[in-house]
């Protein structure tokens, strides 16, 4: 069958969702109403404080604070949580460059470890050979919409008198052994990013358990004063890192479909595991390398079984961690064991009408991270990941499940005639 980029009919030419969705009702109403008044900012009106209150809530914490965006939320929290100049903070190598920078912000060094090679979230033993004196913090982060391993990379932080700081960017709703995340470490940070599974084109919001930790964190966002203190007292250095009452306007309503939406992407993602169970193209045995520029049929992991003839599956789904209740489903990452080359798969794929995102390089390869300071331990599972993992983006997911045929016949057309 000849391919879309050579000029053949491509799989699909119906479009995907769009994202955000069209507003609802009960947003247009709430931001309609916060235009008409004029009470725009975060200290004039309620809902910043509303959608605090109803985060931390969810998260199973008393504290929240709203933020301009999910970078300043983890430096303020970083910075409630004590952590400052000379301080390390041990990250994973396959997040999005954000979490580095926010450790950079606050004065700190992002200490760069890797991944589980199966499901790609921070890896407890990399954490804990990692850790140092100077070692003050660990940041987990949520990856794709499911929980890190939050009992191991705890016992770690217990162990050496660590605080823990959740990147929960991606994790809107996600539970850990039926525990919100968000308020399983001393502190949880969210993104209402444009991409992002609840968005009002930017923003965030951080939660915690503490009331010090909360106070301070409050300062950091509020240009230094303290909660209750008087206006134009600033008793600590802060800056304005503020949500606005607009955006808080779009997001509240939003947490009454969440759950829905987070069920709609589980059923196309689980369309999607389904059908490549039955996808079948022409490949080399597990051991056989994939050529110039493709990734190794046998760098995958163990998460990809090994078949009856000793091939791996030609695509697997990354699976989720152990102690995952409750995928959000941010991204569908998929692991491509067949041989092809990566720049050839994510062009063809998207000439089919099923665009691949390529996904995160490791942390560690970005110069300007390490020329600011960022120590980098050995990452080869992040590697592997960055040459055999692409994913489906969230708008994608929010298909009908019967729209996961659309991306398996394109995987088996494109992988059948790779080159």
């Amino acid at each position: 069958m000849k391919l879309a980029i050579d000029g053949g009919t491509p799989v699909r030419s119906a479009p995907w969702p769009s994202w955000p969705p069209p507003l609802s009702a009960g947003q247009r109403e709430l931001v309609t109403g916060v235009l008409e008044s004029g009470l725009w900012g975060a200290t004039q009106g309620s809902l910043c404080t509303d959608l605090a209150a109803a985060f931390a809530a969810r998260s199973a914490v008393p504290h929240g604070v709203t933020v301009g965006n999910a970078t300043l939320g983890l430096f303020a929290a970083l910075r409630g949580l004590g952590v400052g100049p000379g301080d390390e903070v041990i990250i994973p190598a396959y997040t999005f460059v954000a979490s580095a920078t926010s450790v950079i912000l606050a004065g700190a060094i992002p200490v760069i470890v890797d991944v589980d090679p199966v499901d790609l979230h921070l890896s407890a033993a990399a954490v804990e050979a990692a850790v140092t004196p100077r070692t003050a913090a660990i940041m987990p982060v949520h990856l794709a919409g499911s929980p890190a391993d939050m009992d191991g990379l705890t016992a770690v932080a217990v162990r050496h008198g660590l605080a823990v700081l959740e990147d929960c960017a991606q994790s809107h709703g996600a539970l850990y052994r039926g525990r919100p995340v968000g308020g399983l470490g001393d502190a949880g940070v969210f993104s209402f990013q444009a991409s992002k599974a609840m968005t009002a084109g930017e923003g965030g919001v951080i939660v915690c358990r503490d009331e010090g930790v909360h106070g301070r964190t409050w300062s950091a966002c509020n240009l230094g004063r303290r909660l209750g203190g008087e206006w134009y007292g600033h008793p600590e250095v802060g800056w304005n890192l503020r949500l606005t009452e607009i955006q808080a306007a779009l997001l509240l309503p939003w947490l009454d479909r969440l759950e829905e939406e987070i069920a709609r992407r589980n059923a196309f993602c689980a369309a999607v595991e389904r059908e490549l169970g039955r996808l079948s193209v022409p490949r080399g045995p597990a051991s056989t390398g994939s050529g110039a520029g493709g990734p190794v049929a046998g760098e995958a992991g163990p998460s990809s079984s090994v078949e009856s003839d000793g091939s791996l599956p030609p695509v697997t789904v990354v699976p989720q961690p152990p102690g995952t209740t409750l995928d959000s489903r941010h991204l569908l990452m998929l692991r491509v064991n067949a041989p092809v080359d990566r720049e050839f798969l994510l062009a063809a794929m998207a000439a089919e009408g099923v665009p691949l995102d390529g996904g995160y390089p490791p942390l560690g390869t970005m110069s300007a991270l390490t020329e600011a300071g960022a120590r980098v331990e050995p990452c080869p599972a992040a590697e592997a990941a960055s040459r055999t993992v692409v994913w489906v983006r969230q708008s994608m997911l929010m298909e009908e499940a019967d729209g996961a045929s659309d991306v398996v016949e394109a995987l088996a057309k494109v992988l059948g005639a790779a080159r």
